[in-house]
């Protein structure tokens, strides 16, 4: 059984006991969140799709603990105007493992 899910703009295809990294959410570390955008969710029944989310369906998750990922280097250069930018970024996310599918 899996279920496609939108969090923060982006959807992802979930079984239970996966592990995800995430857009940040706000909650605290071993809380437990419900993601109530169900875009899809197959069972053994078939595929139940929605227009545009499933009716009734939820996932919910464990928080795992929040982080940064990686440095991203922008740098942004015009040649011969002395013209040179340097920033880095790193993105925010939470770590959640998946709990329960229903449907």
């Amino acid at each position: 059984m899996y279920a496609i899910i939108e969090t923060g703009g982006k959807q992802y295809k979930v079984q239970e006991g996966d592990v995800l990294f995430i857009e940040k959410l706000n909650a605290a570390d071993g809380e437990t969140v419900t993601f109530d955008r169900v875009l899809a969710v197959s069972s053994e029944n078939g595929l139940t799709a929605g227009t545009p989310v499933v009716a009734g369906a939820t996932v919910t998750a464990t928080v795992e603990k929040h982080g940064k990922g990686q440095k991203v280097v922008i740098y942004k250069y015009k040649p011969k105007k002395n013209y040179r930018v340097k920033q880095g970024h790193r993105q925010p996310y939470t770590k959640v493992t998946i709990g329960k599918i229903q449907a």
